[in-house]
């Protein structure tokens, strides 16, 4: 770990002693906490379920990385901070990232480097990129201890800018860029990741939506037949063709309706209603829901919509939504239902924003979907590590920004004996007693 080009340095002196360093530490890592994620990695078995999906036509005798290997490397370090390939350069000889992947951090062989993270993005086919999305699906469904009675998943698109005239890539006039618009799909009660699908920057159309509920309904339900599953988004989704293909395949929907003219003249009593009320109370905001049947020229049948309608000192502001519930209130289906999907934006944030997802910057579409489906494994090494923090701690509910910096970004002294492997973390560490407690919460489930 020492390296002879550099040479010691100072710093300003302290109370007139002289303050010298040097890189001669020894076996030390910044990333301690890596450990954790090994931990919950091993626990969920991500890295084993996604490398089954990867075509590996190596010779078995000359194998030093397998696919798990390596899969385990690039999401420890996404899950750390180091989103680009290249880092691992650096990363492979790291006493912590070394043991992180089953291997002794002196004697154990160095882990993957960048040539060969890029040869495993781009080895995938189309088929084995859809089986890869795939697993990510089936690990959610893993993450329940039985079929749920029901779920509701947030479906949204984000804006990833392209770096370049890649695969897919688009000028979208609405964010000023040439880039992708990826599908995320979640579990937002439970902060989980479903599906993450790349795809063009470009508004999805009605056919393309409904392909990609069917797609996922029908995968869901070769394990899950009797649970009952509701689709809840923007006005993005609120498509004839996807809304009629849940309706004739008992899935529920609740999507966000622009609002037109027709629409809003059905409205018009309990408009007038609330504006009144605002004025003669003379009140700052008062809102009022109301109901109706609409059809518009694209549909072929009448469906329910739902408004929010609030009047303000600005004026009168309506909201609809449209969807296939025929129970609940109009109030509980706007704001308990419908609004809820804003916590699906938070995820986003914590997916693209704090581990990187939108680096997408293979020439290849396919290789790009790959680094999704990594990015999204490291989401979920990193959920399952604050899953693992009891409620009362603060971090509990911590973004995975705080909590790479207060529980990953560990310095450690690395020692291998003989007959063991001693990690020595700092003794002024402020997590050290909620640290100390992780592994045996993170302990593999079973036998």
């Amino acid at each position: 770990m020492t390296d002879d080009n550099l040479l010691p340095f100072s710093f300003p002196a302290v109370r007139s002693k002289k303050v010298t360093a040097a890189f001669d530490g020894g076996r030390i890592t910044s990333d301690g906490g890596v450990m954790l994620l090994a931990m919950a990695e091993r626990r969920l078995g991500i890295a084993d379920r996604l490398a089954r999906c990867f075509p590996d036509d190596r010779d078995p005798m000359r194998i030093v990385h397998t696919r798990a290997d390596m899969i385990r490397a690039r999401i420890h370090a996404i899950a750390c901070g180091y989103e680009d390939a290249d880092d691992l350069d650096f990363l492979r000889t790291d006493p912590a990232f070394k043991l992180a992947c089953g291997r002794l951090p002196e004697t154990g062989v160095d882990l993957c480097s960048q040539p060969t993270l890029s040869r495993l993005e781009n080895a995938p086919a189309l088929k084995d990129a859809i089986g890869l999305t795939y697993a990510l699906v089936d690990q959610w469904m893993a993450s329940y201890d039985r079929e749920p009675a029901s779920v509701v998943l947030d479906i949204d698109d984000t804006c990833d800018v392209a770096h370049g005239h890649q695969q897919l890539s688009l000028f979208n006039a609405h964010y000023d860029e040439r880039c992708f618009l990826p599908i995320h799909v979640y579990d937002t009660e439970r902060s989980r990741p479903v599906a993450v699908v790349l795809r063009p920057g470009k508004t999805p159309g009605g056919v393309e939506v409904r392909a990609h509920l069917r797609r996922l309904v029908r995968h869901i339900r070769k394990r899950w037949a009797k649970t009952r599953i509701t689709f809840r988004g923007d006005g993005h989704y609120a498509r004839p063709e996807a809304m009629a293909w849940c309706e004739d395949n008992g899935v529920d929907y609740i999507f966000g309706l622009p609002g037109t003219k027709p629409l809003s003249r059905k409205v018009d009593g309990k408009a007038d209603e609330v504006r009144v009320q605002r004025a003669v109370e003379h009140r700052d905001v008062v809102r009022g829901y109301a109901e109706t049947r609409h059809r518009a020229k694209s549909w072929d049948r009448e469906r329910r919509a739902v408004a929010r309608i609030e009047a303000t000192a600005l004026g009168l502001d309506i909201r609809f939504v449209v969807t296939n519930l025929e129970h609940g209130s109009p109030e509980w289906i706007y704001d308990s239902l419908y609004c809820a999907r804003g916590q699906a934006e938070n995820l986003i944030k914590l997916h693209k924003t704090q581990l990187a997802s939108d680096r997408t910057s293979c020439r290849s579409a396919i290789a790009n979907q790959v680094r999704l489906v990594l990015h999204t494994a490291a989401y979920w090494l990193m959920l399952t590590v604050r899953d693992a923090i009891p409620k009362q701690r603060d971090l509990a509910k911590a973004e995975f920004t705080t909590l790479r910096l207060r529980l990953l970004k560990i310095a450690a002294r690395v020692v291998e004996t003989a007959s063991r492997v001693r990690l020595a973390f700092a003794a002024c560490h402020p997590e050290a007693d909620l640290f100390a407690g992780l592994p045996g919460a993170l302990a593999p489930l079973g036998p």
